[in-house]
C-alpha cells in the first residue's frame, strides 16, 4: 500500500471513530454498539489490503464488540499478520506505525473525556475487554507498542480501536518481507546473440584504425589494426583493455573505443553487407552470368567481393567498379562485418634501397582508412589509382590518376623481380582496371573496395597482369 493508502486507512479510521466521539448517550441512542463496530470493520476493509488473514482479524476485532458472546467461542487467529501487497520503504512503514497509533490514542482520550457520562454503560465494556482472544494472543512486542487504554472508564469502543491500531500495524510492519517472499525477483540472464559469427561482439568506435596490441598496455607491441566499424569476439577485459579475436589477429585493444552489448548488436546490423567469399581451388570471373563469355580474372581461395545480387545459379559482384559474375557453388554468399588487418612486416631482399622501405612504411600506415571512387585523401577516402599517385607523390613521383595510365609509366617488371615500392596492375583480361603498391613477402598494400578499404592482400587474390617500377 503506497502512502496514499495508509492516509486513507487513517481518514476511514477517523471517520468511523467520529461516531465514537459523539457523547455516549447520544450514541447508543442513536445506534447500538454493534452498528458502531461493524461501521468501523467495514471502512478498514475497504482500505486494507484485501488479504483473508487481515480480513479475518478485522471482522474478529470488531465482532467482539458486535456480539461478545460468539466471539468468545471462536478462537482467534494470531496477531502475526503474513504477506499483503503492500510495497512502501521501511521508513515510510514506521512513520505510518505512528500515525496510527497517535490517531488510536486521540480516539481513546475522547472518548475517556466522554467516559463520566456513559458510567453505567462502562462495565459492559470493561467485562468485554478480558475476553478479547486477540488481546491475549499478540506477540509481547505488540502489546507493548500499542496505545494504553486509559486507566479510567474504558469502554468498548476503546477496546476495539486498541486492537484495529495492533492490526494495522502488523499488517504494516511485516508487509515488506513477506512481500519479498511472495515476489521474489528473478534474474533472467539473455542467451547469446550469435551475429556474423560472433556471440559477444564489438565494434571498432573509431573514425580510423584501432591499435590491436599484443599485451594490455601501450608499449606492447603491434599485433594489427582494427578499422573503423571493424567487428572482434570479446575474449576477455584486462582493466582498460579488452582483449579480443578478429579475423586472424587476436590481442588487447583500449576498451574505451569498443562499441559493445546492445549497441555494437544494433550497429552491427546496420554495417553487415552481403559478401562472395571464394572456396575450392578459387573462381573464374566473367562479364556475363554464363560459360560460353570470356573470363576476365580469377580470385584465388579465401578472398571476398562484394555481392551486388544473389541469382541463384549465379552471383552478381562488384570487381573494380564494375559488374561481374561468378558461378555460386564456388562461392559462399553470407552477411559478413569487416574483420582485424594482419600487419606482416615485410621482408626485403638485398639491395633495397631505404627509399623504397619508406614508401612501405607510409603506404601500410593508411591501411584502414576508407575507399572513395575517384577520391586522393589517404585519410579521407581514395580508389586505387588515387592512393598510389598521392603515395608516390611524397617521394618525387608524379603518377596520373587512372590505372591504365599508370601502367604505362616507368619500367615494366616481371612478376619474379619485384622489389618493394613496384606497382602491380590487374584488370579483365588484358584490360587493367586496379593498381596496387607491392611491399614485399608476396603482399601488396591497396585500396581495395568499399567494404574493406585500403586493405594489405596477397598479390596474388587476383590474377596480376603486368608489373612496373617507377622508383630508381
Amino acid at each position: 500500500m503506497k502512502r496514499k493508502a495508509l492516509l486513507k486507512t487513517l481518514v476511514s479510521i477517523t471517520l468511523a471513530a467520529g461516531i465514537l466521539m459523539t457523547p455516549a448517550a447520544q450514541l447508543y441512542a442513536a445506534t447500538p454498539t454493534s452498528g458502531v463496530a461493524q461501521a468501523l470493520g467495514r471502512n478498514l476493509e475497504k482500505t486494507l489490503p484485501a488479504t483473508v488473514t487481515s480480513t479475518q482479524l478485522i471482522r474478529s476485532a470488531v465482532g467482539e464488540l458486535a456480539d461478545p458472546q460468539a466471539a468468545a467461542q471462536e478462537e482467534a487467529p494470531s496477531a502475526e499478520i503474513p504477506g499483503t501487497e503492500l510495497t512502501e520503504s521501511a521508513a515510510e512503514t514506521a512513520g505510518a506505525n505512528t500515525e496510527i497509533q497517535e490517531t488510536a490514542a486521540l480516539l481513546q482520550e475522547g472518548e475517556a473525556a466522554a467516559a463520566p457520562a456513559t458510567a453505567e454503560a462502562a462495565p459492559a465494556a470493561e467485562t468485554a475487554q478480558p475476553e478479547t482472544p486477540a488481546a491475549e494472543e499478540a506477540p509481547a512486542e505488540a502489546q507493548a507498542e500499542a496505545p494504553a487504554a486509559p486507566a479510567q472508564a474504558p469502554t468498548a469502543s476503546a477496546g476495539v480501536i486498541g486492537n484495529l491500531s495492533t492490526i494495522l500495524e502488523n499488517t504494516v510492519a511485516e508487509t515488506p518481507a513477506a512481500e519479498a517472499e511472495a515476489q521474489p525477483e528473478e534474474s533472467v540472464e539473455e542467451e547469446p546473440v550469435e551475429i556474423a559469427g560472433y556471440t559477444n561482439i564489438a565494434i571498432a568506435n573509431v573514425t580510423d584504425n584501432l591499435n590491436i596490441r599484443s599485451e594490455a598496455g601501450e608499449d606492447a607491441s603491434l599485433a594489427g589494426k582494427l578499422p573503423a566499424d571493424a567487428a572482434a569476439e570479446i575474449l576477455g577485459v584486462d582493466g582498460d583493455w579488452t582483449r579480443i579475436r578478429s579475423g586472424d589477429v587476436e590481442g588487447y585493444v583500449k576498451s574505451e573505443f569498443l562499441l559493445t552489448g546492445k549497441p555494437a548488436q544494433e550497429r552491427a546490423k546496420e554495417l553487415m553487407t552481403l559478401t562472395a567469399t571464394v572456396k575450392g581451388q578459387g573462381v573464374n570471373v566473367r562479364e556475363e552470368p554464363n560459360t560460353d563469355c570470356e573470363v576476365v580474372d580469377q580470385v584465388a581461395t579465401g578472398e571476398e567481393i562484394p555481392v551486388l545480387e544473389d541469382l541463384g545459379e549465379w552471383v552478381k559482384v562488384e570487381m573494380d567498379g564494375e559488374e561481374r559474375y561468378v558461378k555460386a557453388e564456388f562461392v559462399e554468399v553470407g552477411e559478413k562485418l569487416r574483420d582485424a588487418l594482419t600487419l606482416s612486416e615485410a621482408r626485403y631482399g638485398e639491395g633495397v634501397s631505404d627509399v623504397r622501405v619508406a614508401v612501405v612504411d607510409y603506404a601500410t600506415q593508411f591501411v584502414g582508412n576508407p575507399y572513395v571512387w575517384g577520391g586522393t585523401s589517404l585519410t579521407n577516402g581514395a580508389d586505387c589509382s588515387g592512393f598510389v599517385m598521392s603515395i608516390m607523390s611524397k617521394y618525387g613521383v608524379g603518377l596520373p590518376h587512372s590505372s591504365a595510365a599508370q601502367a604505362n609509366c616507368g619500367t615494366r617488371v616481371g612478376l619474379d623481380e619485384l622489389k618493394p615500392g613496384d606497382l602491380i596492375f590487374y584488370g579483365s583480361g588484358r584490360r587493367i582496371g586496379h593498381v596496387a603498391i607491392y611491399i614485399g613477402n608476396g603482399q601488396i598494400c591497396h585500396a581495395s573496395n568499399k567494404r574493406t578499404g585500403i586493405t594489405v592482400s596477397n598479390m596474388y587474390y587476383r590474377s596480376p597482369i603486368c608489373a612496373t617500377r617507377v622508383l630508381g
